[in-house]
């Protein structure tokens, strides 16, 4: 068979069987249709010292871009093993290269408070523009429930429906969750609605379609320009870093915290707790019931 048949059956079956989402898809496509051409032969029979030799022309790449190469080729060589293609994946002797999970950027809570007082004012006084509504209730969403920008600009008018105090998002690998929906944002959702037509299902929409995360992020730049911060430093992912690590700040717990950000992992989720060792020291210090018990001169407590 093929490797262009091959990786087809494959893309199968990661949406099939794992809920890939398209971003994804596309992405191991575009892996693996070019491990194709750049390996020797047919990839689908290549051997461990193909790949060696396919992971050293991915040298000048960053270590996280071969990593996820890496990752697309270990998959794709464990599906052909399972379909009885090959009796092995040649994938698992190749080493990972070494990446460094990144820092997520931090906004300060002045930061979040100067964007928010900007927003507010431009959203101010008795007939206030539609933007400048929409760009509020876009703020609150982003800081107040840790969406996604693409789980965001695609919101549905119905999951904004009946009053509820949450949000049924369905984000990566068409997953569900529910996303807090502060009385603030349900305050500024009364305030919007009304500039909504019923043509349109989109809470947020534009032209024939909703919002894109391009505008999104262009309008979040100019807001923080007009507010006085730096426009390198917002983003909407920015945002949602400053809803978690906040979140953490005031006492958070991290399993919670990972089910309202939908992180798979919870180890994706503890990139924030770097932000916040100290609290965690002094939250155990407070909290541990061997911080209640009488101790004499570091001996055990008396029971």
């Amino acid at each position: 068979m093929s490797d262009g048949a091959l990786i087809d059956r494959f893309l199968e079956m990661m949406a099939a069987e794992r809920g890939a989402s398209r971003n994804t898809l596309a992405a191991y496509k575009r892996d693996l249709e070019q491990a194709a051409e750049m390996v020797r032969g047919s990839l689908g029979e290549a051997g461990a010292e193909d790949l060696r030799g396919l992971m050293a022309a991915y040298h000048d790449l960053a270590a996280s871009s071969a990593a996820r190469k890496l990752s697309a080729l270990r998959q794709f060589f464990a599906f052909l093993l399972d379909e009885g293609e090959r009796a092995d994946n040649p994938a698992l002797d190749i080493a990972r290269p070494a990446t460094r999970r990144p820092l997520p950027r931090i906004l300060t809570h002045e930061d979040v408070e100067r964007l928010f007082g900007q927003a507010g004012e431009e959203a101010g006084g008795g007939a206030p523009p539609a933007n400048a509504v929409r760009m509020l209730l876009l703020l609150e969403l982003l800081y107040g429930s840790g969406l996604r920008a693409s789980e965001l600009v695609s919101l549905p008018r119905r999951a904004v429906a009946g009053g509820r105090e949450f949000l049924i998002i369905r984000g990566k690998g068409d997953k569900e969750r529910l996303a807090p929906l502060s009385a603030r944002a349900r305050d500024m959702l009364e305030r919007w609605l009304p500039f909504l037509t019923d043509a349109s299902p989109w809470l947020f929409p534009s032209g024939k379609a909703h919002l894109s995360r391009v505008r999104l992020f262009q309008m979040l730049r100019e807001l923080a320009a007009r507010a006085g911060i730096d426009p390198a430093a917002i983003s909407p992912h920015v945002l949602r870093h400053a809803f978690a690590t906040h979140l953490l700040e005031g006492g958070a717990d991290l399993r919670a915290l990972q089910l309202m950000l939908g992180h798979a992992d919870i180890a994706t989720t503890e990139i924030y707790t770097h932000v916040d060792s100290r609290r965690l020291v002094e939250l155990v210090n407070r909290r541990h019931p061997l911080a209640h018990m009488d101790g004499v001169d570091g001996a055990p407590p008396s029971h």
